[in-house]
Parts: structure tokens; sequence; C-alpha cells
């Protein structure tokens, strides 16, 4: 069946600004920009090719997922998160990601297994940190991956693409510095997955978060010089 003209426009028009809201994702997670620094919609646009209205519907859609913020007279910047955000957020992972790994376990296959380990040992070789971000992301989302509650599931996605620039330049700094305490933490809890331990498994999740917290906060003048950098461009 033909779609009305005003359909086929409106269709458009939305797969527009879906891939544009994918562009600006990808760049913001890998990130190429800055908490707090300024999207400019014209430079955009003409950049895409497109015009403003699918570039601004973009960007509503990543305020949706809290990876931007629109403010009246001064535009869309890359949402940038305060040390009690970042400190919240991280007690948010704390709580909730345990409740979401109990609700996967139970239901993790064999070939779940296989995938996790796989990760696991090629996220222990890599040196690169765009890779050991991504790697580390879908470590856990393995574990993750059976669960029956979507809604939890969204709240979990949020948190870490809010924090995902955080966790970045925390790990520049661990690299830095020699230390791969992460990978002994994922070992952990890949040993406790297999095993179907899931009080055992809850807590070495919580250990790993926390650690990450302490650091974070630890370095919290280092990421905020850089985030005041952004907000002043």
């Amino acid at each position: 069946m033909t779609l009305p003209a005003s359909s086929s426009n409106l269709a458009s028009s939305g797969a527009a600004s879906q891939r544009i809201a994918d562009i600006l994702a990808e760049r913001i997670l890998a990130g190429e920009i800055a908490p707090g620094a300024r999207i400019k919609q014209d430079e955009l646009a003409a950049e895409l090719e497109t015009s403003r209205i699918p570039v601004r519907d973009a960007l509503r859609m990543l305020e949706a997922r809290g990876l931007v913020v629109m403010r009246p007279n001064t535009g869309a910047r890359v949402a940038s998160l305060s040390l009690r955000d970042l400190e919240v957020s991280y007690e948010i992972r704390e709580r909730i990601e345990p409740l979401l790994l109990a609700e996967s376990m139970p239901h993790l296959t064999d070939g779940d297994f296989a995938d996790l380990k796989r990760v696991m040992e090629r996220n222990e070789q890599v040196t690169d940190i765009d890779e050991a971000i991504a790697l580390g992301r879908e470590f856990h989302w393995i574990t993750y991956r059976r669960h029956e509650t979507p809604l939890l599931a969204q709240i979990v996605e949020r948190v870490w693409d809010t924090t995902q620039s955080y966790r970045r330049a925390y790990l520049k700094l661990a690299f830095a510095s020699g230390s791969r305490t992460h990978d002994v933490e994922h070992q952990l809890l890949y040993d406790a997955v297999i095993r179907g331990e899931v009080e055992t498994a809850q807590a070495a999740l919580v250990l790993h978060i926390r650690r990450t917290r302490i650091g974070l906060q630890r370095h919290a003048h280092r990421f905020q010089s850089v985030q005041t950098a952004a907000d002043e461009s």
C-alpha cells in the first residue's frame, strides 16, 4: 500500500531524525563531544546536509535519553554531571544492576557463557580506551541479556549512557597507571555467573561499581576541568 504524501514525508522526517540522533549519540558516547559542549544546530545541519527540523527532533530524542540538555536561549549542550550527580548515578547502579543481574542469570545459556568468556578474554588484552569501554559494556550486558524487565533495563542503560564520558576519563587514568583491577573484577563476576551463584555475582558486581565510583570521586577535579573548558566554548 502506498502511503499518502503527508505520511510518507513524516516517515522520511522521522528516519532522518533517528539517523542524526544515532550519529550524535555515537559521538557523545565515544567522547568526541565532551560533557557540557555546545551542539550548534546550524553547523550540524550543514554537515549532514539536512534542514534544522530533523536536527532539532534528533536533539529532543537525545534529551529523552539523558544525553543532551535543551535550554531556551542557550541551545543544546551535551549533558554534564556534577560530582553529586555522578555519585547518585553510581549509587543507582549499585542498587539496580544487581536486580537486573538476578533477573537474567537463571536464564543464561551455554552460548551466553561462551560469549561472556570471549569478551572477557579479549578485554584483558586491549590497550585502546574506546575498545575497552565497548568491551566492558558488552561484558555486562551479556550478563543482563536474559532479563524480562525492560523498564529496569532502560533505567540502567540511561545511567550507563550519561556516565560513559566520565567512565572513559577514569579508565584512561587507570590504564596510564598500569592498573587492570577491572579485569580481576570481571573474572570474579564471570566465575560466579557460570556457577549460577546469584548472591556472589551480585556482590562482585557491587564491588566493581563501587570501586569505580570511589575512583571517580577521587579524581573528580580532573573531570571538572575538562567539563569547564567545554562549558566555556
